[in-house]
């Protein structure tokens, strides 16, 4: 639920969401696929863009309850890229969201290369600047044991790190990885 309620707005405002369904018992996959648009619409207000992500929760909730009997853990054992297709083929579930699935909800070892990563890699100058998602999500991957804990817990940080002092204006004073920067100012 929180890789949908999550897009473009902050985990702050989609935890209020997860928070309202928690409260009325609506996190089970069978309750939820329940609901018409406009009830739950109602429900995960706080997250921005309800009626949106009304639809774009129904539609995966209408695939876990399909494809994976409503049991996430099944989704552990599926073979990953045929997985991954799957996701992506569902209404409103982009790269960063099915990722974020995959990562969290079913412990497989998929990066989520979102902004925060990619801005902290290209500043670094790890990556170009200009790469896109999947581009760095190979790379990060290659370049990584394939661990989902690993993944989870990098992912983590380069979020932390991206919000504290890596944002749209740098903030290199007191960041843990400026010592990379080697007394070079962070890539434009």
């Amino acid at each position: 639920m929180g890789a949908v309620l999550t897009q473009h707005t902050a985990w702050v405002n989609a935890a209020h969401a997860i928070g309202a369904l928690r409260a009325r018992r609506l996190l089970a996959p069978t309750r939820l696929a329940a609901l018409d648009v406009g009830s739950l619409s109602r429900v995960i207000r706080p997250a921005g863009t309800p009626r949106v992500k009304s639809r774009r929760l129904l539609a995966l909730t209408r695939w876990i309850l399909r494809h994976v009997d409503g049991r996430l853990q099944r989704m552990r054992t599926m073979p990953l890229g045929p997985l991954r297709a799957e996701l992506l083929g569902i209404s409103g579930l982009g790269p960063e969201t099915a990722d974020a699935i995959l990562l969290y909800a079913a412990g497989r070892p998929v990066f989520v290369a979102d902004a925060y990563a990619r801005r902290v890699l290209a500043r670094h100058r790890l990556i170009d600047p200009r790469a896109g998602y999947e581009e760095v999500r190979r790379w990060l991957e290659a370049h990584l044991p394939s661990d989902p804990d690993l993944f989870n817990e990098f992912h983590a940080l380069l979020v932390a790190v991206g919000k504290s002092n890596c944002r749209s204006r740098p903030r290199c004073e007191g960041c843990a990885l400026r010592f990379d920067l080697r007394g070079r100012r962070p890539a434009p």
